[in-house]
């Protein structure tokens, strides 16, 4: 089968969770299948990762956004109509008379889009498609309201409410859904969201294996850092819950590892507190740790720092929020804190006790090696492809 990805952002590097889950859905997919890859940009795309998707792909079409055009676009759909600011930043119309072209060159028997933030292109094709909603991003949108500076929030109010309305009307237009997990399924309101398939993420687990490294850092926390649920939990970790781990043990210091980090975050950095900023290989960081702790206070989606902490056999500790799209058992592969007296006390009882250590290490290994692995979850969207023919 021919499919045409089409995607918001071109998926390599892999620093952001929508382009990871791209990159292995389609190096996956292009086993069976060709791949025909469309990837909107903002951003001058690096040779060196054309060639990396160039080995899934037969062919790769990059389309440049103007960011004078996406600035203008903005405002008009700001002040003359109700669209999703995410979903008019990414669209033009010169961007879908390209798109249009490449349908008619390559004719492809499947159309797959990630995010709501492209599906305008294609809304109207006679083309069977599948929309990847990845996220239920209205809902994340809404709890980014709760905690965002007072000037902001009427927009992010404003966005949350055209995100919901957004999510609701571009699910006809499609003959396939799919979604990360359980959690976010049940936050797209719709009518039929019974229908939406969960296709989870996998790990790399070629990658993120276990390796023998001198521990330098007692905590870690991963991720893209420009990524607002992610500062907002750096922050409330630094400010809320290491205060009471250093009150017991003041040795004891935190490495924040993750691209293009946040004044904010840059802020946190102390001689007990480390901001890396981009690293080549997070793997090395994981190795190097004892306990990764995620505090995720915002957001929705599956935390993919979890899933590879727990491949490399690093007991984790997280919210009640980031658990519940994961599905693991508090006190058997994961700890869960709901108050930075909790995290504290989970964090300090996995530092200085190593049975517990062990045990949820281990444990949290095989969860995520029994229940999380690109195969598996490409495999349920393959097969929903497919059937849709």
């Amino acid at each position: 089968m021919k499919i045409f990805v089409l995607l918001s952002r071109f998926p390599y590097p892999l620093e952001k969770g929508d382009k990871l889950r791209a990159f292995h859905q389609i190096k996956e997919l292009s086993k069976n299948h060709e791949i025909i890859l469309c990837a909107l940009s903002d951003i001058k795309v690096d040779q060196k990762s054309i060639a990396v998707l160039s080995a899934y792909c037969s062919e790769i079409k990059i389309i440049k956004l103007s960011k004078f055009k996406i600035f203008w676009n903005l405002l008009i759909q700001l002040l003359f109509t109700n669209q999703s600011l995410q979903v008019a930043y990414f669209y033009n119309k010169s961007a879908q008379k390209k798109i249009d072209a490449y349908l008619s060159k390559y004719q492809p028997d499947h159309i797959y889009c990630q995010l709501i933030r492209v599906a305008e292109y294609v809304k109207h094709s006679s083309i069977k498609k599948t929309i990847d909603y990845m996220d239920a991003l209205a809902r994340g949108m809404e709890r980014r309201v709760e905690y965002a500076p007072f000037y902001l929030k009427p927009f992010l109010k404003m966005e949350a409410i055209r995100l919901k309305r957004y999510e609701h009307f571009i699910f006809d237009y499609f003959d396939n859904h799919v979604i990360i997990s359980n959690q976010d399924k049940e936050l797209i309101v719709h009518l039929n969201n019974d229908a939406i398939e969960v296709v989870p993420n996998g790990v790399d687990y070629d990658t993120y294996q276990t390796k023998n490294l001198p521990k330098k850092y007692d905590l870690i926390f991963a991720g893209n850092m420009a990524y607002p649920p992610n500062v907002d939990s750096v922050l409330y970790l630094v400010k809320h819950i290491m205060p009471l781990i250093w009150k017991n043990n003041p040795d004891i210091n935190l490495v924040i590892a993750g691209a293009d980090p946040d004044k904010k975050v840059l802020q946190l950095k102390s001689n007990k507190v480390i901001v890396t900023g981009w690293v080549e290989d997070i793997s090395n960081y994981y190795a190097s740790s004892k306990v990764f702790i995620a505090p995720m206070q915002i957001g929705t989606g599956l935390q993919n720092k979890l899933l590879e902490a727990m491949a490399m056999q690093l007991p984790c500790i997280t919210s009640t929020l980031a658990n519940n799209a994961l599905g693991a058992t508090n006190q058997q592969n994961i700890l869960i804190g709901n108050t930075p007296e909790e995290y504290a006390q989970h964090a300090l009882e996995l530092l200085n006790n190593n049975e517990l250590h062990q045990k949820i290490a281990s444990n949290g290994n095989q969860f995520v090696k029994e229940n999380y692995t690109w195969e598996g979850s490409t495999s349920i969207l393959e097969k929903l492809i497919s059937s849709s023919h």
